[in-house]
């Protein structure tokens, strides 16, 4: 039999980033075994579906590209691929445990008679390991609602053997329901799949990670501008390691090295400033160009993302996301709001004096202003006034841009042009704001 394996999510909400972590694995683990990914969305806890989360469950898997080969928009041999439509189905295979004496009616909802000999036990593909639970600690549990909906316990074991899944790939969390989940197995006379349970993502406070831990969805990451291959790569890395010790590598890869057993079964710690590194990382390594591109397409109401094209080769070292590029740019477009509390950071008195001195010297310096005259006659400034060379061009770039980090400040000036930057200094003269 062919690998088949699934992602299962609930549409309660945009999908939580563990939930792409898992999507991950899926997806490599079939591409690596020439298997099909499948997705089926558990929609039975009719309390908890949030409108608009299974759009948003089909663009995290589209914007990451891990595109599934059967589902409910991708229709398959095995659907429907959504819970509430199998509902007859489930309900067949209740009457049939009826039937045998394994499952009873108890005040409205069909509950399962777990077996409460000796124990159960399965061999997990995390940590190469076997895994039991004494039968003792399983109690009886409902496989139908009084809604006349299936619990999760029961339907993910009737959809997983009816679409053939040979590998569940979901998290430690379902480790103590598994026991259960064979119990059925057995009771329905069926082969069960194998079994990866996925270590624990924790956060900052080593706390498991969770929507109600405040963690973002995939699709926050994209708006944050984070890129994709960024984030798959993060993703991989939690919990896996890459048999060849990388720490930057592509999806294609990954799918060619992957295996199980490169997994540690301890819990993964989602390191946000790793991923901040690891996305710069791969915002340096792009070409200009696409650089350029992905700028524009992430810019969607920018007034002038046509003309950032010069900017990317300034900025590209300065930033750790897409979205860096807005504060640290925006003055290059429009005049900036000037903050007292910015120019006290600076190391310098008598700032309105040295202002007019600027003024002075740029207004006489020859058009268009040369680098090498700009810098000699900024030098010979602070040498004159008895500051630091630091301080000085810091102090020019403030009264230019209104904040601390720039682009390199000569191609700044240059790309606002000379007019605009004497204008806006003498704005500042004009302003009060220095002392």
């Amino acid at each position: 039999m062919s690998v088949r394996v699934r992602l299962a999510p609930s549409p309660t909400g945009s999908p939580h980033i563990g939930t792409a972590w898992q999507a991950l694995f899926d997806y490599v683990f079939a591409k690596k075994n020439n298997g099909k990914f499948i997705l089926r969305l558990e929609d039975t806890d009719r309390t908890r579906l949030v409108p608009g989360s299974e759009q948003q469950i089909y663009e995290t898997l589209n914007w990451l590209g891990l595109d599934y080969d059967e589902g409910p928009e991708k229709k398959g041999d095995f659907g429907p691929y959504i819970q509430s439509e199998r509902l007859e189905i489930y309900k067949k295979y209740a009457i049939q445990l009826q039937e045998k004496d394994l499952a009873y009616e108890d005040e409205g909802a069909v509950r399962f008679k777990t077996i409460k000999d000796g124990q159960t036990t399965w061999h997990d593909l995390i940590g190469d390991k076997d895994i039991s639970f004494p039968n003792n600690t399983q109690e009886d549990f409902v496989i139908i609602k009084s809604d006349g909906y299936p619990t999760y316990n029961f339907a993910n074991v009737i959809d997983d053997h009816l679409m053939e899944i040979t590998h569940v790939v979901r998290g430690n969390e379902f480790i103590s329901s598994t026991p259960k989940h064979l119990m059925l197995y057995k009771a329905l006379d069926w082969q069960p799949p194998q079994f990866a349970h996925l270590p624990v993502l924790v956060g900052s406070d080593r706390s498991k990670l969770s929507k109600r831990h405040g963690a973002k969805s995939a699709l926050d990451y994209k708006k944050d501008g984070f890129l994709k291959e960024a984030l798959i790569n993060f993703l991989a890395l939690l919990g896996w390691s890459h048999p060849e010790g990388k720490e930057i590598f592509s999806l294609e890869d990954m799918i060619k090295v992957f295996d199980f057993k490169n997994f540690n079964a301890a819990s993964a710690y989602f390191d946000e400033t790793k991923l901040e590194w690891l996305n710069g990382e791969y915002l340096r390594l792009m070409p200009d160009e696409q650089l350029t591109k992905r700028l524009q397409e992430f810019l969607v109401d920018h007034p002038a993302k046509e003309k950032i094209a010069p900017l990317v080769p300034l900025i590209k070292e300065r930033i750790k996301k897409l979205s860096d590029f807005i504060p640290l740019t925006f003055f290059l477009f429009e005049e900036p709001d000037y903050d007292k509390e910015v120019f006290s950071k600076l190391k310098i008195e008598n700032q309105e004096e040295l202002l007019n001195k600027v003024i002075s010297s740029l207004t006489s310096l020859e058009k268009p202003w040369d680098a090498k005259i700009f810098e000699e006659t900024f030098r010979k400034m602070a040498q004159d006034q008895d500051l630091r060379v630091g301080d000085m061009f810091q102090f020019l770039r403030v009264s230019f841009s209104g904040q601390l980090v720039t682009p390199p400040l000569f191609e700044s000036i240059k790309f606002v042009g000379e007019d605009e930057v004497l204008k806006r200094l003498e704005n500042l003269q004009k302003s009060n704001i220095l002392d």
